[in-house]
């Protein structure tokens, strides 16, 4: 039978779907394939974070649910937040969808495929404790010289805006050991970049080891032969240590990659979020990277329209991006989410308020990075080559240790070959808001 797989949301879901769709491979006999139209069983794995989200997981099963009738498609699991959110809902109000399995039940992935196919509807969302480690079964769907590992699952955290805990459990890290086992295996394989990934990185091992172990698990990676980039994601501002800054520092094979969410840096609004205490901490540990490690790339991601948000609250938002000067900032509308604690504060913003300071703050940050870029142009830097370029099948296209696979920008280069996954020299020619052109300079030895 063949197994169609869309997978939506951020990256750590796409590993979720990366083991589930390996464990029906390997313990089902499933054949993958990309065209959902021949496929017997659709998997979507959805998101249901904020309400953009939901609306695209909903839209993806309603499309998919079309192919039972023009196509070849028998039954439709959907899994994922949204599943975990309201898997009553979503099996009651859409009849096509025979499976729902939640996101702490992926084990259960076998007994969820049995059950539909003995014509029964199902709903696995009991357990919110799975935690993945180096025996499980995965397919890798990114290019095959980079993949993203997970290193914890859960969030012990309880931000006002977020409902992640409630549909992700408690913090779960998985040991130091087992991750490097995953990553010697990937390596095995062909994988010269990992990207790690948990709600917060940095929190990572305090559940298991009483402290807070990314660097220690940085340090242990970077031991793996044939590994040549390591990346981290999600940090907590007020986590971000100085032995954290060192490690990053001193690693070669570490990117020198910040991405700190910030989420606002207005004193009293960082508080109702359940933020860090104020601003000055947040420009004071932003401000230690920067002095440790001039050249790093700092990404951070800020919401506008925070019940009770002011326009001197958002004004100092603006002004700080403007001041601080991100390599990346990704700006988000607050989402009012049921079950969480913003969802009943007084003082909501108006929904055109908050377009308007989106447009605002996403304006401002195209032209910060377009003139970050302009200091660049003319620099030669390594570039991890992903592959044939999807703007020209003239040029290959790759990415620089400060640019995060499918978030950041890109390196294109025009003259000169280079081969997946390697690591090339290029000159920055031309820039653009995100991206680069230049042509290979020297390839790897």
């Amino acid at each position: 039978m063949k197994l169609g797989l869309i997978s939506l949301g951020c990256s750590k879901n796409l590993v979720d779907s990366e083991y589930l769709i390996g464990m029906l491979v390997a313990r089902k006999g499933f054949e993958i394939t990309n065209n959902i139209e021949e496929a017997d069983v659709a998997l979507i794995n959805t998101c249901g974070f904020i309400g953009d989200a939901k609306e695209e997981s909903i839209q993806a099963i309603l499309e998919v649910a079309e192919y039972k009738v023009s196509g070849n498609l028998k039954k439709i699991i959907v899994a994922g937040c949204l599943a975990q959110r309201y898997a009553e809902e979503l099996i009651a109000e859409i009849p096509e969808i025979d499976g729902v399995i939640g996101t702490g039940d992926i084990d259960k992935i076998e007994e969820v495929i049995d059950t539909i196919f003995e014509d029964k509807k199902i709903i696995e969302t009991s357990s919110l404790d799975f935690l993945a480690d180096a025996t499980h079964e995965r397919i890798l769907t990114t290019n095959p010289h980079t993949a993203y590992v997970k290193i914890a699952e859960g969030c012990d955290r309880r931000c006002a805006y977020c409902i992640i805990p409630k549909l992700r459990g408690k913090l779960r890290s998985r040991t130091i050991e087992d991750i490097v086992k995953e990553a010697e295996a990937l390596v095995a394989n062909g994988v010269r970049e990992i990207n790690l990934l948990a709600q917060e990185t940095t929190e990572y091992g305090l559940d298991l080891y009483g402290k807070k172990a990314l660097p220690d698990l940085l340090k242990a990676l970077a031991k793996v032969e044939g590994l040549k980039w390591i990346r981290a994601y999600y940090m907590f501002p007020n986590s971000v240590t100085d032995e954290l800054i060192e490690t990053i520092k001193n690693e070669p094979k570490v990117c020198s990659y910040f991405d700190v969410p910030i989420q606002h840096i207005s004193g009293n609004i960082l508080r109702s979020m359940g933020r860090a205490k104020s601003g000055e901490q947040i420009r004071e540990i932003l401000g230690r990277i920067r002095s440790a490690i001039p050249e790093a790339t700092i990404r951070t991601t800020v919401i506008v329209g925070f019940p009770g948000e002011t326009e001197e609250n958002f004004q100092e938002l603006k002004d700080f991006l403007e001041e601080f000067k991100f390599d990346y900032a990704g700006v988000f509308k607050y989402s009012r989410e049921e079950n969480t604690k913003a969802y009943d504060m007084d003082n909501q913003v108006p929904e055109e308020i908050k377009e308007r300071r989106w447009v605002e703050l996403t304006n401002l940050q195209s032209e910060i990075a377009e003139m970050k870029n302009r200091e660049l142009t003319g620099k030669i830097v390594d570039v991890m080559i992903d592959g044939v370029s999807s703007e020209s099948e003239y040029m290959l296209e790759g990415r620089t240790m400060g640019q995060a696979l499918e978030i950041d920008g890109k390196v294109l280069t025009n003259d000169g070959t280079g081969k997946q996954g390697e690591i090339v020299k290029v000159r920055l020619e031309q820039n653009f808001e995100y991206d680069f052109v230049g042509p290979i300079v020297e390839n790897e030895k």
